[in-house]
């Protein structure tokens, strides 16, 4: 099992996980504070300086990034972005997912798997939330810091978590929808899971934006497609059918919004159910752009990628990180995606 030097001066110091990882979690009093929160971090792409870079070349780190996907075009741009900040610290990565985001035990295994080979660090993106804890805890046993990188667990193992603000994300796709219809009727959520941090947080931000500013929206239905396209087109099309009335709808991820944009185009209701996306890929830019889809946020999937990377080999230099990495959003329409803001946050 390769372990490295620095990764055992580390241990050797005492500083596991930064602190941040209580060897015995039942007992111990929990560090995090307000303060924890707030820690600066350098701008992206600054931290690995060349003398980083060498440390880490002559330390032979090796980093696996486990993801929730690997076929997706948003896990594409994810491991683009791993994989240039890889170049930049000069560690060694690897960036592997399941087929489809419905795999949980196949994503365990794939966990398991990377901590075998006895890497310095791991970055992890959880299907579900709780799942992988047992591991996460092995991997703290063993010293080896866990980052995560876009969806958080039910742990306060990771050192870090590079994501979105998925809950202020999906509360401006209310606010956008709100806005679309009038402030006025019936709206419906398809989204991924419900058992992800981003399947959650985009579902409870939305709805509790809804509520608490919107009393004259209905939200009628939230069904859960993982992602899967085919999967969310026949339960979209059976919420459009069964309400009538519907004046909206929001897909929470990639999947789930091309499967509301297929729903509303087969059944002809173009122009009569303002749809409101997340993420992009080019079925949802062709339809944003031609009109049948209002909008979508974007994240930075490049981004993403390239801080989870950037904080493993932080928490090896024994950096003080923040509890979360806000990657950072945007909602995009017809109007701005081909701003200089907006389109390099894009993929197709």
């Amino acid at each position: 099992m390769k372990i490295s030097q620095l990764t055992l001066r580390l241990l050797l110091a005492g500083a596991l996980v930064l602190g941040a990882v209580p060897m015995v979690a039942q007992d111990a009093e929990p560090e995090a504070t307000p303060e924890a929160t707030e820690v600066p971090i350098p701008p992206r792409g600054e931290f690995c300086t060349e003398e980083v870079r060498q440390q880490m070349q002559e330390q032979e780190v090796y980093i696996p990034l486990i993801s929730k996907g690997f076929q997706h075009q948003f896990w594409q741009a994810v491991r683009l972005g791993a994989e240039q900040a890889a170049e930049d610290c000069g560690v060694e990565i690897t960036f592997e997912g399941p087929e489809t985001e419905s795999m949980v035990d196949r994503q365990i295994e794939m966990l398991q798997t990377a901590l075998d080979r006895g890497p310095d660090a791991i970055a992890f993106a959880a299907l579900d939330s709780q799942a992988a804890v047992p591991l996460l805890e092995r991997a703290a046993a063993e010293g080896i810091p866990v980052i995560g990188f876009d969806s958080g667990v039910e742990s306060d193992i990771p050192v870090t978590t590079a994501a979105t603000d998925n809950v202020a994300a999906a509360a401006l796709a209310a606010d956008m929808m709100a806005e679309a219809i009038g402030g006025a009727g019936q709206v419906a959520v398809i989204a991924h899971d419900q058992t992800s941090r981003t399947g959650i947080d985009r579902v409870e931000g939305f709805v509790n934006r809804i509520e608490e500013a919107y009393p004259d929206i209905e939200i009628v239905d939230i069904q859960y497609g993982g992602g899967d396209h085919l999967r969310s087109t026949d339960l979209a099309k059976a919420i459009i059918l069964a309400h009538p009335d519907l004046k909206g709808f929001f897909g929470a991820n990639e999947g789930s919004a091309i499967g509301v944009l297929n729903a509303v185009t087969e059944l002809g209701m173009e122009g009569k159910i303002v749809i409101i996306g997340y993420d992009s890929g080019t079925q949802q830019l062709e339809a944003i752009r031609s009109g049948v889809m209002a909008g979508a946020i974007t994240q930075d999937p490049i981004g993403i990628g390239y801080r989870a990377v950037e904080a493993a080999v932080m928490a090896l230099l024994g950096e003080e990180l923040p509890e979360t990495i806000d990657t950072g959003f945007h909602y995009f329409t017809a109007e701005n995606m081909d701003s200089e803001e907006i389109a390099p946050l894009l993929y197709e």
